[in-house]
């Protein structure tokens, strides 16, 4: 229930086609007058505006977005944070950003592995004796680097079907407040035969960043959100971001989150899904943030203010994504490195991000490689073609 993405095997379920949110659908929010958008280049993100414009058009609630350029600043939304009061998206508000959890779990280990505390080459059974094991599964032939960047061959547990029956369509307003521990999300993953011999293939799967959350806890003795929050939340003073552990609750100021429960009818109804237990989601997808924090922190990452040289280019390696994944759709080329991945944009610049989907919200964070241009993206709703995101980075990074 974390998954970065709707291309993943449809992990909730397939989603629901574009189609109108309330009788007679949801106009665009009027564009914000340039100055209020952009101090320093009012002009400059126009067109980012219109494909924001262009998502609510087509049914989601509201999108907001936020761009940090060198000094420059941005921040535009379109539609509403709330469909009762009619409020609008703002800049501050805090929202669920699904897999883009991956990257703090993946700077964290990469951390760790910088202090000597563990490598990147240990296998899973070094730190978790045991546990992957059965079905052809065997934590002795997996490396942690495996579980990073999805050649593990490990089943992404949001694809058996169990979990879904219970988690999409009208179940999961039956069991939101749940929850579920990682070693029971792992035993959903380990009740399937690998997809493939580990190193041999790539297929995207939470299991590996439970099973990285796992680790961290394993090599530290520490908790993985306070892991993440002594390495990268509180360095960086990200003040809007948090680990939510078991709590449903979103902290204000936020909107609300909606959902269609991933039904394949575009007249399904839409369901206020704010609240649920994100340790469905655990270390593959719980983080709650704001853009602003989104934006620092994929700067910090790619200007090396988090990691060492010699880790910042382990994380950066990557590898051929062979099936889709976060933001696979419209790019020219793709591949994934650990907890990040690059998509080249049609006009040959290539970003570094990563996309996030939990029920209620979709996100999006992408960067040039140095840092210095950074756009995080969000919608509230689960639901429509991720060609409007993809419209959003191509407005952004090309025109």
């Amino acid at each position: 229930m974390t998954e970065g993405t709707r291309a993943t095997g449809r992990r909730w379920a397939l989603l629901a086609a574009v189609g109108a949110l309330v009788a007679g659908g949801i106009a665009p929010a009027a564009a914000l007058d340039a100055g209020q958008r952009d101090a320093g280049l009012p002009a400059a993100h126009d067109g980012t505006q219109a494909a924001l414009d262009a998502i609510v058009a087509e049914g989601t609630p509201g999108a907001l977005a936020a761009v940090r350029d060198g000094r420059q600043r941005w921040y535009g939304s379109a539609g509403v944070a709330d469909l009762a009061t009619g409020e609008p998206r703002r800049d501050r508000d805090r929202f669920r950003v699904g897999s883009l959890t991956k990257t703090f779990t993946a700077t964290v280990l990469l951390q760790l592995d910088a202090r000597g505390v563990l490598s990147l080459d240990d296998t899973v059974e070094r730190w978790l004796p045991g546990v992957v094991r059965g079905n052809g599964n065997d934590g002795r032939k997996i490396t942690v680097r495996q579980l990073l960047n999805h050649t593990s061959g490990i089943f992404n547990y949001n694809r058996d079907e169990g979990f879904l029956a219970k988690f999409t369509g009208e179940s999961f307003l039956e069991h939101r407040y749940d929850g579920a521990t990682p070693e029971e999300l792992v035993e959903i993953g380990l009740s399937h035969p690998p997809l493939f011999a580990p190193g041999t293939g790539w297929e995207y799967s939470d299991t590996n960043y439970i099973l990285a959350g796992m680790v961290i806890e394993s090599a530290t003795g520490d908790d993985y959100a306070s892991q993440v929050d002594r390495w990268i939340v509180e360095p960086l003073e990200l003040r809007a971001t948090s680990v939510p552990g078991s709590s449903a609750a979103v902290p204000r100021p936020h909107g609300r989150h909606y959902s269609k429960l991933y039904e394949e009818d575009p007249n399904a109804p839409v369901h206020d899904v704010t609240e649920f237990n994100p340790t469905v989601a655990g270390s593959a997808g719980q983080i709650i943030s704001a853009t602003g924090d989104l934006n620092r922190f994929y700067a910090a990452l790619l200007s090396g203010e988090l990691l060492p040289r010699e880790q910042l280019g382990e994380m950066l390696t990557t590898v051929p994504i062979e099936s889709e994944e976060p933001g696979a759709s419209g790019a020219t080329t793709a591949a994934y490195g650990l907890g990040i991945r690059s998509d080249r944009l049609s006009c040959g610049v290539t970003v570094w991000g990563h996309g996030g989907q939990v029920p209620g919200s979709l996100s999006r964070a992408a960067a040039t490689r140095d840092g210095r241009h950074v756009l995080t993206m969000n919608r509230n709703g689960d639901w429509g073609a991720q060609e409007g995101e993809n419209a959003v980075l191509e407005a952004e990074f090309c025109d």
